[in-house]
């Protein structure tokens, strides 16, 4: 973008304002699709997709592990286009703009997640505790063109910037609290971000997010265990804090996300998946300057599960993905989760009771 300037100034006697424009129009397009201005570009604290069928299920007490595979390619264009009128002198001239940017962007996740699901009751519930901690592979590229004209001089400019990281994310303490009710499970639950993964600002591919967020929600389960139907969601509202580098701060984001399913044998379940993310509340600080900048994507997809056993413990794959659209202000494509957890199982606890004898 300092070469076109350059080359405008050459070429324009109204070098001053029309520098001023192209470099401000430059500016809001990198701070739109830069990962590393990751609040701008639509990355939220919450990642949709996190929870599925038989979220709110209450599993067996005692320590679990799930691990999780997640593969993601998206896309997000922008067309900035600006038309100002520069008055030079006692003439008017028109400088129209057009800026037509793509960002690439492929990421693989692998995180895991140890938990414990205490025995004791709470509020007449299950309390589960839980963290999760991951690592990825990211891969983004930006190709921007730039054209216009000022007056009867026209111009072009292309630029690509392509970066990739490899390392690990911040860190997701997680809190479930779950009740059953015949085939209605409900359950309440609140998670934190916690600021700890690789973060740089002035980098183009970031894994960290760089502020602080907490999030709490609402989930269900309708679980006939007979039929071998099954339908949960969860939804949510996160709260992020300022980024103190880019004095940038989130608005309150909403996200649903939703799973169902029939049970084919005892084992094996199939059915969709999706999820539905916008944010509320717009933008905020002096880091802004695309205004209220809020965000939303939709999605929907299949999903397969299994269920087996893993010696005396309970073993569970899942496979889903998910296709995107309606995205604004973020980017769309599509993602892939394979998730293996394993846990007590009830045929465990069933053997550790004593037997009474009359």
């Amino acid at each position: 973008m300092r070469e076109l300037a350059q080359q405008l100034r050459r070429r324009s006697p109204g070098r001053t304002a029309c520098t001023a424009l192209l470099l401000m129009v430059a500016l809001m397009t990198f701070a739109t699709s830069r990962p590393s201005r990751a609040d701008q570009a639509g990355i939220s604290f919450w990642l949709p997709g996190t929870f599925g069928s038989l979220a709110a299920t209450p599993g067996q007490p005692g320590w679990a592990l799930a691990t999780m595979y997640m593969h993601t390619s998206v896309n997000a264009g922008g067309d900035v286009a600006a038309s100002r009128a520069i008055r030079l002198g006692n003439t008017t001239t028109n400088l129209t703009v057009d800026l037509n940017a793509k960002l690439r962007a492929r990421v693989d996740l692998i995180g895991v997640a140890p938990s414990y699901t205490f025995a004791e009751p709470v509020f007449g519930g299950q309390l589960a505790l839980s963290m999760l901690a991951f690592v990825a592979n990211t891969q983004d590229r930006i190709d921007a063109l730039l054209t216009g004209a000022l007056g009867p001089i026209g111009f072009s400019r292309s630029r690509s910037i392509s970066d990739s990281l490899f390392s690990y994310g911040d860190l997701y303490p997680q809190a479930t609290l779950k009740w059953n009710h015949g085939v209605h499970n409900t359950m309440v639950y609140g998670m934190a971000n916690l600021p700890v993964g690789d973060y740089e600002p002035n980098r183009l591919t970031n894994i960290g997010l760089g502020h602080w967020s907490v999030d709490g929600g609402f989930g269900y389960t309708y679980f006939d265990q007979k039929a071998g139907n099954e339908f949960s969601f969860v939804t949510g509202l996160t709260y992020n804090f300022k980024n103190p580098d880019l004095q940038y701060k989130n608005g309150i984001d909403w996200h649903l996300d939703w799973g169902a399913s029939k049970f084919l044998s005892k084992q094996i379940h199939v059915g969709l998946v999706g999820y539905a993310y916008q944010q509320l509340t717009a933008d905020s600080g002096s880091g802004a300057t695309l205004g209220d900048f809020e965000s939303r994507v939709f999605a929907v997809g299949p999903q397969i599960g299994y269920l087996f056993p893993v010696g005396n413990m309970q073993g569970y794959l899942n496979l889903k993905g998910y296709g995107e659209f309606g995205a604004r202000h973020r980017p769309e494509g599509f993602n892939v989760w394979l998730t293996f957890a394993i846990s007590p199982s009830a045929a465990q606890h069933v053997a550790a009771k004593p037997v009474i004898r009359k």
